[in-house]
């Protein structure tokens, strides 16, 4: 009867419903239900485990810059006065801890002497800078070309500083100080570099003399913050390498600071 109904022009054919399945339905939804909880789950657990990590890795590795620019007038002037004349420090060198959440943290550098901080190397790198500049033009070698490399070199000399202080944490089994701990105490060099360039510009061979008590100083000052501060975050120790890599640290000054204090435009001496 209903193919005779289709065969005839004009009248329209009935829809075709297929059987609904209760028991199929039932299964899909609740099968659909429990993959959607069970990504959502997943997914919130996946995502929030590794937004947890890099944000560990990050605070343990780069800390909170903010931390960094927390000084005084009175922090800067005690600090430059630790720089220059680290043997008169009659303190200790131990960075001051208090607890926080449950966990020791440290004191930031207004409240802290020995606390890293990178107000004075970014100004100190900054006078660098515009020191030598002064220095070219007394020479007459001042140039936008010349600024740019006193700019790049600069740069690697405090790129190399950092490389050496990370190297020999890593050769006493992997410390893990913080990066910006690292740059902070390694951009301290450029206070001294601007007393060494200073020197080059008003006493002229009287300089060489400033860059020697220059490379003392700095290679006091780092032996002495890395063997209380840096090396304590050290997972091992070894007396002999920890006093051989201690005293290169310190002849490694000598040859840094002596190239980085060269202003007569080129490369190298």
């Amino acid at each position: 009867m209903h193919e005779n109904l289709a065969s005839k022009p004009g009248v329209p054919r009935p829809p075709w419903n297929p059987p609904s399945n209760a028991f199929g339905n039932a299964f899909y939804g609740a099968g659909s239900g429990l993959i959607k909880g069970g990504l959502g789950a997943y997914g919130e657990k996946f995502f929030g485990s590794s937004s947890e990590y890099v944000q560990s890795n990050i605070s343990k590795y780069f800390s909170d810059p903010q931390y960094y620019f927390q000084v005084n007038d009175q922090y800067v002037r005690n600090k430059l006065k630790l720089v220059f004349f680290p043997f008169l420090h009659r303190g200790h060198w131990t960075r001051i801890t208090e607890p926080v959440g449950g966990r020791l943290s440290y004191q930031p550098p207004i409240n802290d002497i020995n606390a890293p901080d990178l107000y004075i190397p970014f100004m100190a790198f900054a006078t660098y800078l515009v020191l030598t500049g002064i220095s070219l033009g007394q020479s007459g070698k001042f140039s936008p070309e010349a600024m740019n490399w006193q700019f790049v070199k600069g740069m690697v000399g405090w790129f190399l500083q950092v490389m050496l202080l990370k190297v020999s944490l890593l050769s006493l089994g992997g410390g893990e100080a913080p990066l910006l701990d690292t740059v902070a105490y390694s951009g301290y060099t450029f206070t001294g570099m601007c007393l060494a360039v200073l020197g080059r510009i008003t006493l002229n061979y009287a300089c060489h003399l400033i860059i020697l008590w220059t490379c003392m100083c700095m290679g006091i000052f780092l032996v002495k913050t890395m063997k209380r501060t840096l090396y304590a975050e050290a997972r091992s120790y070894h007396s002999s390498r920890h006093h051989y890599l201690l005293l290169g640290i310190a002849f490694a000054q000598f040859p840094l600071i002596s190239w980085l204090s060269n202003t007569t435009g080129n490369w190298f001496f």
